[in-house]
């Protein structure tokens, strides 16, 4: 199984993912594995399941600890103090824009095996977190954006033509 990047305006990027129940399912554990392939291969920090076609609340992302994937991530708490990174996504090849986002989060999430656990996050990484579970909910960075700081015009031409798909 080799996975490949789908990239806007594919419609999958904007649906709301379908939770994982079975954690006894084979084919998880190497979906899980070419997630963090494909997400290393592309030079990216995160990955979700819809960024490379699959229907699933699943991310990925490139830790201290390396890469590792939450399963079924809710975030359970914000910080009221925001940050603003420049962000850009595996799915948006060169568009990037500033986004303002919550310095700390805590994430509730399942391991491969259905354990549930939670993990605290700041700045970079909880960006990294917000991105992913934008994704998973069929939210695209571009909603968010504040200022291109790249792309502004490609991103144009690209939504006219998901508009004209949609026809």
């Amino acid at each position: 199984m080799k996975l490949n990047i789908v990239t806007y305006p594919n419609k999958i990027l904007r649906t709301k993912l379908n939770e994982v129940k079975d954690f006894n399912d084979s084919q998880l554990n190497r979906i899980i594995k070419e997630m963090k392939k494909a997400m290393i291969k592309y030079d990216g920090i995160g990955l979700a399941a819809n960024q490379v076609g699959l229907n699933m609340r699943l991310i990925v992302v490139n830790t201290d600890q390396g890469p590792q994937a939450f399963i079924n991530p809710q975030i359970k708490s914000k910080s009221l103090l925001k940050q603003k990174f420049d962000e850009g996504c595996l799915s948006f090849p060169d568009i990037t824009g500033y986004i303002s986002r919550s310095r700390k989060i805590i994430l509730q999430y399942q391991d491969q095996n259905g354990n549930k656990k939670k993990l605290k996050a700041k700045q970079l990484m909880a960006t990294v977190f917000q991105h992913e579970m934008d994704h998973i909910n069929g939210i695209i960075f571009t909603d968010k954006i504040k200022k291109f700081t790249t792309g502004k015009n490609k991103f144009k031409k690209l939504q006219a033509q998901a508009q004209a798909d949609e026809k």
